[in-house]
């Protein structure tokens, strides 16, 4: 849209009193504005004051100038909405800097502004200030280095800097007032002072704040005074305002503030004179708290969701999914739009109001605006208005909607019968003080609103007493139950997610007790959708806080990690996907924490030894894991190597060998993946497939691998080459490592000696790692173990089909006729099978009946029976490929 300055300066001066008294007043302004040069205007305005010595005075004058000429640029469509409020905002940081140090230096001459803190809130904040707002800052100081006269006591001191600051800026003269500052956001605002000493504030945001000052703090940055120690300040609370685990207590307590904003209006509840834009039905303030309330859910868990400014919130929350594109951007329309309503409704008469006037009044604003009467410009923010209040409503009443809606348990399951009055009793037996987590009112309390849902949910299970023993084993565990009925008070859907978690899969029950912010994940409207790639989980990973130390990162993997695998356990036990997407999703998830394992090892390892130059650390994945399809039991096979040369050295200040390096660092990528931390533990990691197993290095060069590989190697440890996969480092290295395992795997082999070590190894692995149960899939004979040795030795007598997954070489050899095609669908079905026994039925024996349901279902057949059946046919037929390939009668147990 082309700026058009003459017909701006012509409303201006019709309709909006302030602005064309600031016309008069600047006639230089004017000028420039009525030649359309809004920057040099917006220069000229900052220099308005130029040579005035006194703060105030200056401020003032700086204040009007900025806002005329702001104004005009924003009417003739010349300056953007963020250029408006951004411009507004810093103008507020200045006058805050600059009063604090006024206020200092008449006490002591000179002196810093170190010690003392202003916090911006709000649309401050946020750099979203409007013409005629308030600020809203936290003042806060540090005793230690506040600059004072040494009569002075620091609290006294700082009460007068902050009564001085407010005065300075607040006074209404004849030159008017620089900003109405509002001190209420403070901690406990009606007894405290004006500025609050720094332990005292970081005491209060950890111990005794409402939920309220956590969704303030969403938009709080430091932003005059002493701004590095308010921004350590706001670090140091961070994990009040982002907690990763959620606080269901406190978004309801959000939400209740707005309903009773609503219910506090007094005025229309649609555009028409006397509507409030900012505070009624539809208007800014539910825009803003619908992102919040967003951002307090998600934005513990992701730190890209925490963006002060609410369009940005809104755009950020829809890339991640948590609310719909169309919803983000028909509320950031929405926003934007009100605002300048907002705007203009201040610019006639430089007045904070948000209320729609009468008669003339709304005509005339209306054409300050643009339209032709007031009646045009009601339809209008009508159009604005409307879809924030659908949007909010639908905010408001989300109380059952907790996991996606093609999940099988959205709404609570209704009780199918009367539950037995001794299992009743039992439940209330609970609170008899037994549990630690039911022992405080609160806990009690919080139990109480769940009580009755949670007997239904017990009603509804097949087993009600062992389901009621599973909830008991949990509150055996649990340090703190009063968050988990929180949630599940708050998401009724959830329950029979958790129930089936309890009561099916005994892994995941044992998760859920360790950590129970792990059901947090499940309110996530993605939380039955497979993860995404593995760059998109590494990136997750990396999503830091500023500071974060290694050992935070550590927490991170383990945190993602576990998430990550606890849902996709979650999919498993509701079907809601084929084990075979699981179990590659498993691996992306796995090779995700290996990348950033081995990035943050590599980082936090060279800050002392430095790095190895045209050399570089590559992790080898082998077994499941380097055939892309783990299971929740699965450890990580994994064989470190290096590149370069063995005489290379570090550069760091204390220089290590390659060799020395690189075993050293090694040891700390698997550190980084198994060592428990308060996050838990994540992997077991196994390196014993490296040359000479556990005697050897447990980092080789890449040239002495091939050499141990080419000259010393056994069958079995080529066999397990023929999974092998480099999952880490750069491109080049990959390739090196790539030719080298083809290089191996290609080799001139006698047949009669491969299938005699093949054979070999089958016989010692029977002897002496037998089957542990009828559902022992993997060890049975005939089972996996079985068809991956074929596979393996075809691999090795042909050099061909050399691809680390096992069913793509099954199709492969099956191409070239070497093997039927129907080995296909029997490792599909085995490992279906493996991906679901490793949760419903970990002791490998014949589960309960609901277990047989669902692991039938994730096999795809229709009965328990029928899964036997067609494991017995998948078993014949690989015995009867051993048979015909290696001259071995299986015989198949039934």
């Amino acid at each position: 849209m082309t700026a058009d300055w003459t017909d701006a300066l012509k409303r201006a001066r019709a309709h909006a009193p302030y602005l064309a008294r600031g016309l008069e007043l600047y006639p230089e302004i004017a000028d420039l504005l009525a030649q359309g040069d809004g920057e040099a205007a917006l220069e000229e305005a900052k220099r308005a004051a130029a040579g005035v010595d006194d703060v105030g005075l200056a401020l003032r004058r700086e204040k009007r100038a900025l806002a005329t000429a702001l104004a005009i640029g924003d009417l003739a469509g010349a300056f953007d909405l963020d250029k408006v409020m951004r411009e507004l905002s810093l103008f507020a940081d200045r006058a805050m800097h600059r009063a604090i140090e006024a206020a200092i230096a008449r006490r002591v001459e000179g002196a810093p502004s170190d010690g003392m803190i202003a916090l911006a809130l709000g649309k401050h904040g946020s750099g979203e200030l409007n013409y005629s707002s308030d600020i809203d800052p936290i003042l806060l100081y540090d005793p230690e280095t506040l600059a004072r006269r040494e009569r002075d006591e620091p609290g006294e001191a700082a009460q007068r800097y902050a009564r001085e600051m407010v005065r300075m800026l607040s006074d209404v003269t004849s030159e008017g007032y620089v900003f109405r500052v509002d001190l209420r956001l403070r901690p406990a605002s009606e007894v405290s002072p004006l500025a609050i000493p720094l332990d005292a504030a970081i005491t209060h945001y950890e111990s005794s704040a409402l939920a309220w000052e956590r969704a303030a703090f969403i938009r709080a940055r430091s932003c005059a005074g002493d701004i590095a120690a308010g921004e350590k300040f706001l670090d140091q609370i961070r994990p009040f305002v982002w907690r990763r685990s959620l606080d269901f207590g406190a978004i309801d307590a959000v939400r209740q503030l707005t309903r009773r904003i609503r219910e506090q209006q007094t005025g229309p509840t649609a555009p028409a004179p006397d509507y409030n834009v900012k505070l009624g039905r539809g208007g800014i303030r539910e825009i803003e708290f619908f992102a919040q309330t967003h951002q307090l859910i998600h934005g513990g868990r992701n730190p890209e969701l925490r963006d002060k400014r609410t369009r940005a919130a809104l755009d950020a929350l829809a890339d991640a999914g948590h609310i719909d594109k169309e919803d983000a951007a028909s509320l950031g329309a929405a926003y934007d739009g009100l605002r300048r309503i907002e705007h203009r409704l201040q610019m006639v008469g430089d007045r904070q109001t948000h209320t729609l006037p009468e008669a003339e009044a709304l005509d005339n604003v209306a054409r300050l605006d643009g339209f032709a009467d007031g009646a045009a410009w009601l339809e209008h923010i009508a159009s604005l208005t409307a879809p924030v209040a659908r949007s909010y409503d639908a905010l408001l009443a989300e109380d059952e909607v907790s996991v996606p809606s093609d999940s099988p348990h959205v709404e609570p399951v209704p009780a199918r019968k009367e539950l037995d009055a001794g299992l009743v009793e039992r439940v209330a037996g609970w609170t008899d003080g037994r549990y630690p987590p039911l022992r405080s009112t609160a806990a009690l309390s919080a139990f109480e609103a769940i009580r009755a849902p949670l007997l239904d949910s017990l009603a509804s299970a097949k087993e009600p007493e062992r389901a009621a023993a599973r909830w008991e084993s949990l509150l055996s565990k649990l340090s703190s139950a009063i968050n988990l009925f929180r949630l599940l008070e708050a998401r009724p859907g959830l329950f029979q997610l958790l129930a089936d978690c309890l009561t099916l899969a005994p892994p995941l029950a044992d998760a859920i007790a360790l950590r129970p912010e792990l059901v947090d994940a499940l309110i996530d409207r993605t939380a039955l959708d497979l993860p995404g790639e593995r760059g998109e989980l590494a990136a997750e990973m990396r999503r830091g806080e500023r500071g974060d130390t290694y050992e935070d990162k550590l927490d991170r993997i383990r945190i993602v990690t576990g998430e990550a695998r606890f849902a996709l356990g979650v999919q498993v036990i509701e079907t809601a996907h084929d084990p075979l997407d699981i179990a590659a999703a498993l691996s992306r998830v796995a090779e995700a924490a290996i990348e950033f394992a081995q990035e943050a090892a590599e980082a936090e390892f060279a800050e002392r030894h430095g790095r190895i130059a045209d050399s570089e650390l590559v992790v080898l994945g082998l077994g499941r894991l380097g055939g892309g399809m783990l299971t929740h039991a699965s450890d990580l096979d994994v064989v470190y190597l290096f590149t370069g040369s063995l005489e290379g050295e570090s550069d760091g200040e204390r220089p290590l060998g390659a060799t020395l390096y690189y075993n050293r660092l090694a040891q700390r990528v698997s550190a980084a993946l198994s060592v428990p931390t308060a996050e838990g533990a994540l992997y077991e990691v196994d390196t014993r497939l490296r040359p000479q197993g556990a005697q050897g290095p447990l980092a080789v060069s890449l040239e002495s691998f091939l050499r141990y590989q080419s000259e010393d190697a056994w069958t079995w440890e080529h066999m397990a080459l023929t999974r092998a996969r480099a999952l880490t480092g750069s491109a080049e290295a990959r390739r090196q490592v790539d030719k080298a395992l083809r290089e191996v795997l290609c080799r001139k082999r006698s047949r009669e000696v491969l299938i005699d070590d093949v054979r070999t190894m089958r016989a010692d692995m029977a002897t002496h790692k037998p089957a542990r149960g009828p559902l022992d899939i993997k060890l049975l004979r005939g089972g996996l173990v079985d068809l991956e040795f074929l596979v393996h030795y075809l691999q090795l007598r042909e050099g061909e089909a050399l691809t680390p997954r096992l069913d793509d070489a099954i199709a492969q050899l099956a191409a070239r006729d070497l093997i039927p095609s129907s080995l296909g669908q029997a490792h599909d079905l085995m490992t279906r099978l493996l991906v679901g026994t490793r949760l419903l039925a970990p002791d490998l024996a014949i589960p309960e009946k609901p277990q047989k349901a669902i692991l039938s279902r994730l096999c795809r057949v229709e009965k328990f029976r029928h899964l036997r059946n067609a494991l017995d046919e998948a078993r014949e037929q690989v015995a009867e490929q051993w048979s015909r390939l290696l001259e071995e009668q299986l015989e198949i147990e039934r």
